[in-house]
């Protein structure tokens, strides 16, 4: 039996455990409710459900696979924007989610095939595997001041 880079691993199961973060914060949540802008100007649960995804797409690339999107229409989510100025563009929860489903099958599989990384890609990994779980929890606290209650048990 084969077994694969300790680093692989590591980020696999990391990868895993923010898809269920994630999903478990988006129940329950509509697409109206996603558009609201906490106090009038913080990001949005859309905004930042669809910054994951972007993000999601610039690992995909680093790990030699093709984005799950075109990044030119969907840069409403990208680093830098600002989501009140661009809400227009936004598209919807329920699309964000479809989306999500396909990055994560995209990564698995890559994942699931490689041996080990590319040594020149471990610092933009690392980064970008830390930057989704930062804003994993900002969907936490999202969910809360949506009224709603605490996902993760």
């Amino acid at each position: 039996m084969e077994t694969k880079s300790n680093d692989i691993e590591i980020i696999k199961i990391q990868l895993t455990s923010n898809y269920k973060v994630i999903s478990l914060n988006m129940e329950g949540i509509t697409n109206e409710e996603s558009m609201i802008f906490p106090n009038g100007e913080a990001n949005c649960m859309n905004w930042i459900f669809g910054h994951l995804i972007y993000i999601r797409n610039a690992f995909l690339n680093v790990l030699g696979e093709e984005s799950v999107w075109d990044n030119e229409k969907f840069s409403c989510y990208n680093r830098g924007e600002i989501p009140l100025n661009r809400k227009e563009e936004f598209v919807t929860f329920e699309e964000l989610k479809s989306y999500l489903k396909e990055s994560q099958d995209k990564l698995e599989a890559k994942l699931n095939i490689l041996e080990s990384f590319v040594p020149e890609t471990v610092e933009d990994i690392s980064v970008l595997s830390y930057h989704e779980a930062y804003h994993s929890g900002q969907m936490g606290y999202l969910r809360r001041i949506l009224g709603k209650p605490g996902a993760i048990k």
